[in-house]
């Protein structure tokens, strides 16, 4: 608790991104899952003007 609340961020998505380091065949995804990226990826692909960057969206939830 003695972290900042962006500081804690940080650390629960640096230990998240450590998982399918170690161990890949613990993050698999579902078929569905695996068709919900599909279409957002068709989505974006058909019109890219309306993605966010990851930069935005993780400026804005720091700003709360």
């Amino acid at each position: 608790m003695k972290l900042s609340v962006s500081e804690r961020i940080q650390l629960a998505e640096d230990i998240w991104d450590s998982i399918p380091a170690e161990n890949p065949d613990a993050v698999t995804l579902t078929p569905v899952q695996l068709q919900e990226i599909r279409t957002r990826l068709d989505e974006h692909e058909r019109d890219p003007s309306s993605a966010v960057a990851w930069d935005e969206v993780r400026s804005e939830l720091f700003q709360r």
